[in-house]
């Protein structure tokens, strides 16, 4: 199957916006083959995309950003779906540990957004730029819906990320949508969910759902939504 870059795949944008989420992946599956990868948080309503896509695709490979700060329940929810969905997980961890890090640069995610720009560049995107590499992939599914936030709203079904295709299969799914396919095909939330958690990363950057909050508020004490896994930039300086 010959390369296809992100030229070529955006003008059929319009296509699977027609279409629904399962018509999505299996353009995605059928398009790119062994170079599509997909992602996952193992947060709140992962169980969704991971059983989607692996039901058509049972091998892809599911990459993990682990950064060393997950909640006790994520890696647990993370073996527990890994086991029952036999996920073809590939775990990227960052270069230099956590407890390394806090000596050198202490808790930088109390620091300030420049800083806490930096922690994600270290312990998220550097991960998951070396995963694209290692693992060659041209095209990448992630779970992303516009509901979330207002860094998500206008997203499209399909677009270009750096050099990578993205692909979003649920981005228009409501949260009712995502519970009804939750509970049809009998997969779990989060065991954080029933402590008021709508999403949840880093222990020290998720807060449960309060009163008049957004669902972005409850990410990095409100400064920020994304953590730049998501966020259309030119090469980062990987520098520590």
């Amino acid at each position: 199957m010959s390369s296809v870059s992100s030229a070529q795949v955006l003008p059929l944008q319009p296509d699977l916006e027609a279409v629904d989420a399962v018509e999505r992946v299996q353009w995605a599956v059928d398009r790119f083959g062994d170079r599509l990868m997909l992602t996952t948080s193992f947060g709140i309503q992962s169980a969704v995309m991971l059983h989607l896509v692996t039901k058509l695709a049972p091998n892809i490979p599911v990459v993990f950003i682990d950064t060393g700060y997950l909640f006790p329940e994520t890696y647990q929810f993370a073996d527990q779906l890994t086991k029952r969905l036999k996920l073809n997980l590939k775990v990227y961890q960052p270069r230099v540990s956590a407890a390394r890090q806090e000596a050198l640069f202490g808790k930088r995610w109390e620091q300030g957004v420049e800083e806490l720009d930096r922690y994600n560049l270290l312990n998220k995107v550097e991960p998951m730029d070396r995963a694209v590499r290692e693992l060659g992939a041209e095209a990448w599914l992630a779970g992303l819906r516009r509901s979330q936030g207002s860094s998500r709203e206008n997203r499209p079904v399909l677009q270009a990320q750096n050099k990578v295709t993205k692909i979003h299969p649920i981005i228009d799914w409501d949260n009712q949508q995502v519970h009804q396919y939750l509970i049809h095909n009998n997969l779990p939330y989060h065991p954080l969910w029933e402590q008021g958690y709508v999403s949840v990363g880093d222990w020290h950057s998720s807060a449960p759902l309060g009163p008049g909050m957004s669902e972005s508020e409850t990410r990095f004490g409100g400064q920020k939504r994304e953590c730049g896994l998501h966020e259309i930039s030119g090469q980062p300086d990987f520098q520590i």
